[in-house]
């Protein structure tokens, strides 16, 4: 069972001092001082909302900004280096599909290069579905992979602007956005590794955007948008997303069948929502069939439900029970699979309780600020509020889904996060109302919380803290620098990975990407003796180097091997069976 390690928590008392001090200071001001306090704030919002009344600008400029800001502090947060055993899975997804293809052929030597989180078996392919592997192949394109997570941040920021438009007033809108683009576009995760999170959000926004533009004029652009972003969903985050939508369809239901109000006749509503969406998500269906089809060779079977049938003996939800245990080709697995997977949850009630504030505490962390709590004021007015009901039912939704898996990431609930700032702004957009006896009080609050998110931004970037977790988004430098030395090289090279016997499974240094037969680098396991002869022959033409990652993680050397073994070892891999 895992131990709950609350770094949030342990920092709670320091952080909840500097809160309450700044927010002294703030309605000192305001109590004091109120007709200048006022006069201040309104010479900046005044040309602000007349900004934010624009169309295209504000949206332009944020997804610039954000472009800017972070490529700005690149000296200080500088091009991510992956690390966590999902990033090295998406990338081989991202270069798979920049190589122009869905999937890779299974490969003879699949045994020396098994790796955390693919598929070997009927094809070498990533299981994870395929929207940040798009993403990630743009960059790859235009020049590395971080470029693609890079534009995606941007363009999510922009879009949950867009979003927040069709629910609260301009000026609202913007200041929503500014939010979202401070907490995710400089120092997260989400724009600092290659795990997603970012192109998720997009999709939630567009079908929470979408939804209340078609029920006030039924047009076909929003109904597309709406479309886009249900099929964005569905190859990101298919099951969050469908917590998302599910709600978000029955409504649209019923005003199809007109049992709430709308200017829009029922003709309309079928040519230009009704069949449009239906079209859509038909192609998406086929599209997802046929990618399924290559990757596992079965429309209806994920490449995800296929790994875990593979490699898993572990339930998906809290209430599911370890089957019996499987036995792998490698000790690494042996050890993550049959260990620490087991280890973490025992369907223990304390073990729901840890991994369930482990998670809480990390999407706490991800999501939100320690100045979001001079917010809660405003709380209870705005879930008062009538257009509040479908956003308030979205996260509660979405939340009992996010608490109900066993393994939940804070960019798992990425579907959630156009909702989770709709449901900031709002409280802020009340709160800011709140006077007593002419003294601004609220509003105080509302910008000092804005000021601290700021704050905090600023403070991660002088720390050269990529995320508020911190252990997201560091990679081990020194596998990435011996790439970089070999790749320049003369020809081609094999290193052959050896961990010690307290190896950090989370740590893994076998990865390989699209093309194995032609890459000028490839990784390997150190197995057995009779695997390794069989790996050495296949690949005669290369230079054999040994890493001990566990031992000196900057030093290559010539891998020691004995001549004298015959070339006569079959270099065929296993069977298409997939068993272990």
């Amino acid at each position: 069972m895992i131990e709950f390690s609350g770094t949030a928590i342990a920092r709670a008392p320091r952080e909840l001092f500097v809160v309450l001090l700044c927010a002294i200071s703030f309605l000192a001001f305001a109590i004091l001082l109120p007709r200048l306090f006022i006069n201040a704030i309104r010479a900046v919002t005044r040309a602000f909302s007349r900004f934010a009344k624009l169309r295209w600008a504000p949206l332009l400029l944020l997804f610039l900004g954000v472009l800017g800001a972070r490529l700005a502090v690149l000296p200080l947060l500088p091009v991510p280096v992956p690390g966590i055993h999902d990033e090295y899975s998406y990338l081989l997804l991202g270069d798979t599909i920049a190589h122009g293809r869905l999937a890779n052929p299974a490969h003879p030597m699949w045994m020396s290069f098994e790796t955390f989180h693919v598929n070997w078996f009927p094809a070498y392919a990533s299981k994870y579905p395929p929207g940040q592997g798009v993403v990630l192949a743009l960059g790859e394109i235009l020049g590395h992979p971080w470029i693609g997570v890079l534009l995606s941040t941007a363009l999510m920021c922009a879009v949950i602007l867009w979003m927040l438009r069709a629910w609260l007033p301009p000026s609202r809108a913007l200041l929503g956005g500014l939010l979202v683009a401070l907490k995710f576009g400089i120092a997260s995760y989400w724009m600092n590794s290659y795990w997603g999170g970012s192109l998720a959000a997009t999709g939630g926004a567009l079908v929470l955007g979408a939804l209340p533009r078609i029920l006030r004029k039924g047009r076909i652009r929003d109904t597309l948008l709406l479309g886009i972003g249900i099929a964005i969903l569905a190859n990101t985050r298919p099951y969050e997303g469908f917590l998302l939508c599910a709600p978000v369809l029955c409504w649209l239901v019923l005003w199809l069948a007109g049992k709430t109000e709308s200017r829009a006749p029922a003709r309309a509503r079928v040519t230009k929502v009704l069949a449009p969406l239906a079209l859509v998500l038909a192609l998406t269906t086929v599209f997802m069939g046929y990618y399924n089809w290559r990757l596992t060779g079965s429309a209806l079977l994920f490449p995800h439900t296929l790994n875990s049938k593979t490699y898993r003996s572990m339930g998906n939800f809290l209430w599911q029970h370890p089957s019996a245990l499987l036995h792998y080709h490698n000790q690494q697995f042996e050890d993550f699979y049959n260990g620490w997977e087991r280890e973490e949850y025992d369907n223990s009630w304390a073990a729901v309780e840890c991994v369930t504030l482990e998670k809480l505490s990390r999407a706490g962390s991800t999501y939100f600020w320690w100045g979001a709590i001079l917010l809660l004021p405003g709380i209870p007015l705005a879930f008062r509020d009538r257009r509040m009901r479908l956003p308030v039912i979205l996260l509660l939704v979405g939340f009992l889904g996010f608490v109900c898996v066993i393994w939940s990431m804070p960019h798992y609930a990425a579907p959630l996060t156009a909702v989770i700032f709709l449901l900031l702004v709002q409280p802020m957009r009340h709160l800011s109302l709140l006077r007593l006896r002419r003294r601004p009080l609220g509003l105080a609050l509302s910008l000092l919380s804005v000021f601290l998110l700021f704050a905090d931004t600023v403070r991660a970037v002088h720390r050269r803290e990529c995320d508020p977790l911190g252990w997201t988004c560091q990679g081990d430098p020194s596998r990435a620098a011996i790439q970089e030395k070999l790749s320049h090289t003369p020809g081609k090279h094999l290193i052959v990975v050896r961990y010690a016997e307290d190896h950090n499974i989370h740590d893994d240094w076998v990865f390989n990407g699209a093309e194995i037969d032609s890459a000028k680098v490839l990784w390997a396991r150190e197995l057995d003796a009779a695997q390794n002869a069989k790996l050495f022959n296949y690949f005669k033409g290369r230079q054999f180097w040994l890493v001990e990652p566990d031992v000196d993680n900057t030093e290559i050397i010539p891998y020691p091997r004995n001549d004298s073994q015959p070339d006569s070892e079959g270099t065929s891999g296993p069977s298409s069976s997939t068993e272990k």
